[in-house]
């Protein structure tokens, strides 16, 4: 060997290896950073010896596939659990459901029990109108808790369409960072993967807001379409619309998300269909929350209905409100859940003493006039209107299959049907959520293991570059000796 192929070597080594430590450096700096890819410098092996021919990026396309779309499905699933919890919450109470309808509606059966006990008893008849009016303002309660949840649902809609737009905008950046690098940046140039981790990190946002397939050109570029199809952005971001709505009332219809005009659906089931956090709002918004409060309205339809009055004089004319009325002042003669009764049943004010009512006409009839007494002999100790009412608090009646619920049921068990639903809904969906959890970390503890930094690892391979570093100094000190020698014998 030749000293100038000696010093050509150690040269090779010191750039080498300065390549290599600078490459170890910025892995170990990175090593906590979540959006940072590992790097490894290559070398190739030729006549003219070792040297590095590029700065490889530690991808994996599968992975990070499957990262992608545990992330969107534990986004939508959190989601969903966050919505049955919050209608639990709002709706029912704790775990004893101090608050749902069924626990006033139990408590208003016992007080018209008593009253039917003792039918001469003022306080008794006052009882059980505090009671129905307890009950009336839990169903009215209820629906506001219900239409604030979708209120809330319908902002974070917006909130979540606003920040995908801005996130495929900062995609567009990233995306043509990435193609410009492509082009220009030299093999050991760390330019390509910077540009690379920057896309990378703002597509993990966007799956957790929306289910997202990626297609890669040649030239770097990448395509995104959501999972349904619809084209999040080729070239360009394409637009994602939605107009909110400030508030909800009963039956109120909430506005479609388009994505490059295209609907995106809401998920489906307590085990959600949905993929990010955007289809799980829309759920909540137009399918649970819905679904719940027509179960608050046939609940509110069936006591309008058993507590009606019938006309003692004309069988022929319909029954109006009795003990229940609501704004619609009628009595529904369909088993279609009326939108938004919940919201505003309440006891006659017939019955109220501070409104001028009086409390007995619920054992003797008459609160729509001489024509509905049914205690026509006002016989103080009269009970039969007051045991009808209990025995019909107990009887099956016919329910909207549209409600998610039981159709044929005493009212006192479809009550208590409701909160089954409920809770049999929310545990599924915990249930469901635990296993997206379960499988988010693994996807991202697989992919981490991949891609990610392990220092390690790292620290073994800045020794070994460390060693190499060494023996190039060895070689370079050699050649010094030999040039020494050759020039102490010149002179």
């Amino acid at each position: 060997m030749s000293l100038t192929t000696a010093l050509n070597n150690a040269q090779a080594i010191f750039n080498n290896t300065g390549t290599q430590s600078s490459v170890v450096s910025n892995n170990i700096a990175n090593a906590g950073n979540a959006d940072y890819t590992r790097r490894q410098a290559m070398l190739t092996t030729d006549m003219s010896g070792a040297q590095v021919v590029k700065i490889a990026r530690a991808d994996e396309p599968s992975l990070q596939k499957a990262f992608l779309g545990s992330t969107s499905d534990d986004a939508a699933q959190q989601r969903l659990l966050k919505g049955y919890e919050d209608i639990q919450s709002g709706t029912i109470g704790g775990n004893n459901n101090e608050i749902a309808p069924a626990t006033y509606l139990a408590a208003l059966q016992t007080a018209m029990q008593t009253f039917a006990g003792s039918p001469s008893s003022i306080t008794a008849a006052q009882s059980a109108i505090n009671a129905a009016q307890d009950l009336s303002n839990s169903l009215n309660n209820a629906t506001t808790a219900v239409n604030g949840i979708r209120t809330d649902a319908d902002k974070e809609i917006s909130s979540d369409v606003s920040s995908l737009n801005s996130l495929l905008a900062q995609f567009e950046q990233a995306n043509d960072a990435v193609k410009t690098a492509t082009a220009t940046a030299g093999p050991t140039s760390s330019a390509l993967s910077d540009a690379m981790d920057q896309r990378d990190s703002v597509l993990k946002q966007i799956s957790q807001i929306v289910g997202v397939t990626t297609v890669t050109r040649p030239n770097g570029d990448m395509a995104l379409y959501t999972s349904g199809g619809a084209t999040l952005f080729e070239t360009i971001p394409r637009q994602v619309t939605f107009t909110p709505t400030n508030s909800y009332t009963d039956g109120t219809v909430g506005n479609n998300v388009y994505i490059d005009g295209v609907v995106l659906d809401p998920g489906q089931g307590a085990d959600t269909t949905a993929q990010g956090s955007l289809q799980a709002a829309l759920q909540v918004r137009d399918d649970v929350a819905p679904t719940y409060q027509k179960q608050l309205d046939e609940i509110s339809r069936g006591l309008v209905t058993m507590f009606s009055e019938k006309n003692q004089a004309d069988s022929s004319q319909p029954a109006l409100p009795g003990l229940f009325t609501w704004s619609g002042g009628t009595v529904p003669t369909d088993t279609t859940a009326v939108a938004g009764m919940a919201g505003t049943i309440a006891v006659n004010p017939a019955l109220i003493t501070s409104q001028g009512g009086d409390p007995t006409l619920l054992r003797d009839g008459g609160i729509n006039g001489s024509d509905y007494v049914v205690n026509s002999s006002g016989d103080s100790g009269y009970s039969g209107l007051l045991d009808s009412y209990v025995t019909g608090m107990d009887t099956k009646m016919n329910f909207d299959p549209n409600a998610g619920s039981d159709t044929t049921a005493s009212i006192m068990d479809y009550a208590s049907a409701s909160i089954g639903w409920l809770e049999d809904q929310r545990s599924s969906a915990n249930t469901a959520a635990e296993n997206t959890s379960a499988a988010l970390s693994r996807s991202s503890e697989v992919y981490s293991n991949e891609t990610g930094v392990n220092l390690d690892e790292e620290l073994t391979l800045m020794m070994d570059i460390e060693q190499s570093y060494k023996a190039g100094t060895k070689i370079l000190n050699a050649v010094n000796q030999m040039l020494q020698s050759v020039l102490d014998i010149a002179s």
